[in-house]
């Protein structure tokens, strides 16, 4: 899975923003902010590592969870050359539009 399917996920993108919002929390931290079982949670945040959008480290017997900036930063990167790829589209379009327009108003005069 890549992030990107990761992150169609409701809750996954929640937790994804939780951890942005407040930095590092445990996986308990985590689950309270949620109405899904503990379980859940785990699964949720194992997706969440395996495609690298999260990072996990261990304290004592906690598994602290927090956000791996240079995931974060590659789909920001995709979704900003995106964003510009429909802007590009949009300009064309209404540049088609504009000639358009303006031959119908010579032909009206």
């Amino acid at each position: 899975m890549d992030a990107f399917s990761a992150l169609s996920v409701p809750t996954r993108r929640s937790i994804v923003e939780l951890l942005a919002t407040n930095g590092k929390l445990s996986a308990t931290q985590i689950g309270r902010r949620f109405t899904i079982s503990a379980p859940a949670i785990s699964q949720h945040l194992r997706v969440l590592i395996e495609t690298g959008l999260l990072t996990v480290e261990k304290q004592a017997q906690q598994r602290i969870y927090g956000i791996n900036p240079e995931k974060i930063v590659e789909v920001q990167r995709w979704a900003a050359d995106t964003v510009g790829l429909w802007e590009q589209r949009f300009e064309s379009l209404d540049k088609v539009l504009e000639t358009s327009i303006d031959k119908r108003n010579s032909k009206q005069e």
